[in-house]
């Protein structure tokens, strides 16, 4: 791949221009690029500095920032060993004095390596052990790690070598004034009528085919929610063009069942609508249905991290809102087994047991189990009185806090070399 003075030629900003900041998100789902929407938010509110952002990498999420003002993506080499010459010259062509960088460790070494301050968002630190240390830029200029429901000490014994690490809260988009206070969703009582189906994490790193989960899950929902009484549907998510599209059967779709990606404020405005969200267990996704009070229902989980959110999301509410995979398919136990060594250990295992069942002869037997998992989950989630007990556990302030870690490192950052 050419180098990014290749592909993106641009002048240096004069020293009267805006400070620039990078922006960069992990290429493994849509949460990271949440988080740096809220993020931008926040310091729209609070910079008395005129800042300009450049993003970085993050080519999954750049949709999903649309309505900020992002001066600019350039694109990272595939080849590891180019990740560091690159940097230097995004760097040094754009003036780069800050970053702030959600979960893609490689990315936020080699922005440090170049000089650059930065600030590095870990939403997912109950997951980590000694096998991912090497990962983990547990130098950055402030190592922002998200409050969690539960913290194991093998984690706790990696993140304390971090040189400058500051515990946030939840680091989404503020609710909407329209959210109810005190945990009482509105019209509480009243039968489902309109869903929103979320997927995200489907365009990982190592994930051979983004369909398979799809595949087996996407018809078992919308079979479920019909069988239940919705009447309205949005599929979104970062699902394989048209694919949506093709898994609906109008025969046993809910009768307005549409779909396509929403940009991060679309969504939010989607999910405060509805009456109840299906999600793939992502964290901030859960959050942000927290914050609003939304009725969630926790779907199979894609990946490791998805395991914890989703029972983090059911002991927080007091129910079992998780529909699990048939023990045929996958053991959760067996991928948190495995946690120890890596996540990417668990994240084969977990990948492979998707895709092999995917691809054999039990694919039907598998929906007709998910499909009654989503109804059994939909009928529990009837008893719920405080959906916002997750994100109350962990704050709302992240956002704004992440944005205050930034704004001071650009108070105390000398010239660049």
């Amino acid at each position: 791949m050419p180098s990014i003075a290749a592909r993106h030629s641009a002048a240096p900003a004069p020293r009267s221009a805006p400070v620039t900041v990078a922006l960069v998100g992990a290429e493994f789902g849509w949460g990271s690029s949440g988080k740096l929407s809220a993020v931008l938010a926040a310091l729209q509110d609070r910079s008395a500095l005129p800042l300009r952002f450049v993003g970085l990498a993050s080519g999954l999420g750049r949709p999903l920032l649309a309505g900020h003002a992002v001066d600019g993506w350039y694109d990272l080499p595939d080849d590891p060993g180019l990740l560091g010459p690159s940097v230097r010259e995004f760097v040094r062509s754009q003036e780069v004095r800050a970053a702030v960088v959600v979960l893609d460790g490689a990315a936020a070494k080699a922005l440090l390596a170049a000089g650059v301050p930065t600030v590095f968002v870990d939403s997912l630190p109950f997951l980590w052990s000694e096998g991912d240390r090497p990962a983990l830029p547990l130098d950055a200029t402030v190592y922002c790690a998200q409050k969690s429901v539960e913290l194991p000490p093998e984690c706790l014994e990696v993140l304390a070598d971090a040189r400058e690490l500051r515990w946030v809260e939840a680091v989404i988009a503020r609710p909407r004034a329209s959210a109810p206070e005190g945990g009482a969703r509105r019209n509480t009582g009243r039968p489902y009528r309109r869903a929103l189906v979320s997927l995200g994490g489907l365009r990982a790193p190592n994930l051979a085919d983004p369909e398979h989960y799809p595949r087996l899950v996407v018809p078992a929902v919308l079979e479920a929610l019909a069988a239940h009484g919705i009447e309205e549907v949005h599929i979104a998510g970062n699902l394989p063009r048209d694919l949506a599209g093709r898994l609906v059967d109008s025969s046993t779709a809910p009768p307005r069942t549409t779909a396509g990606p929403l940009g991060h404020g679309a969504f939010l405005e989607r999910l405060d609508a509805c009456d109840v969200l299906l999600t793939s267990p992502g964290l901030t996704t859960l959050l942000e249905a927290g914050g609003l009070d939304v009725p969630t229902v926790c779907l199979p989980p894609q990946n490791l991290s998805q395991i914890f959110n989703g029972r983090y999301h059911s002991r927080a509410l007091g129910a079992p809102l998780r529909v699990l995979w048939p023990k045929e398919v996958l053991v959760e136990e067996d991928a948190v087994a495995l946690r120890s060594e890596s996540e990417d250990h668990a994240l084969r295992l977990i990948y492979g047991a998707i895709a092999a069942a995917a691809r054999g002869d039990g694919r039907q037997a598998v929906g007709h189990a998910l499909r009654d998992g989503v109804l059994d989950a939909l009928r529990r989630s009837a008893g719920v009185e405080d959906w916002g007990a997750l994100t109350t556990t962990v704050g709302t302030g992240g956002a704004a806090q992440v944005a205050d870690a930034l704004l001071g490192v650009l108070g105390t950052a000398g010239p660049l070399a």
